[in-house]
């Protein structure tokens, strides 16, 4: 299966707003602008409901901007065309802040810096790509801007605790046991 967090989260929050009838427009991801103020009960049911779909309703500045480099971070980990900067000036380019001050804050409100952020990020789109099987380990290497596929490989087991190759071999297995189940239970049919 796949899907587009950006687009999921947008619909999800498009329906709820329509929902209660409220008047508003959809910003940049997870921003929205409301015309008329909420009321209290109107806030609390609303953050409720998002609740059950993983949406949380941030009200600190400090938090609001963590989640902005968060964004930035998959908006560029995940894009598909080649971003021909750095993550850093990226990342304080779009945000309009210097990356040190940038930096200290998201240490100091996410736990992790980053670099370890973005690190996660890579391995999981590596995850993503290996899993579609359309491109081979140095053509990811190079779209997530490793120096070498040795770089992406060590990352990855770090991060993962088993190999690129360990990871495409247990992808190939599961999805020949699920094709032998689906073609056992057809012959039974």
């Amino acid at each position: 299966m796949k899907f587009d967090f950006n687009t999921l989260c947008k619909k999800v929050l498009d329906e709820k707003l329509k929902e209660y009838g409220l008047k508003y427009q959809l910003l940049n991801f997870g921003e929205v602008e409301f015309y008329e103020p909420l009321t209290q009960e109107q806030h609390d049911i609303f953050k409720k409901n998002l609740e059950d779909y993983g949406i949380e309703i941030i009200e600190s500045q400090k938090i609001v901007l963590v989640q902005k480099i968060k964004d930035a971070i998959v908006e560029f980990v995940f894009s598909d065309e080649l971003i021909p900067v750095k993550a850093s000036i990226y990342i304080a380019e779009k945000l309009k802040h210097s990356y040190g001050y940038l930096s200290n804050l998201f240490s100091e409100i996410a736990y992790c810096s980053i670099e370890n952020f973005i690190i996660l990020q890579k391995i999981e789109r590596a995850k993503q790509l290996l899993v579609n099987n359309k491109l081979s380990l140095t053509e990811i290497a190079d779209k997530l801007n490793y120096s070498s596929v040795a770089h992406l490989s060590t990352q990855f087991k770090n991060t993962t605790g088993i190999t690129p190759s360990q990871f495409q071999r247990i992808i190939t297995k599961r999805r020949k046991e699920r094709s032998l189940i689906i073609n056992s239970e057809t012959f039974y049919e």
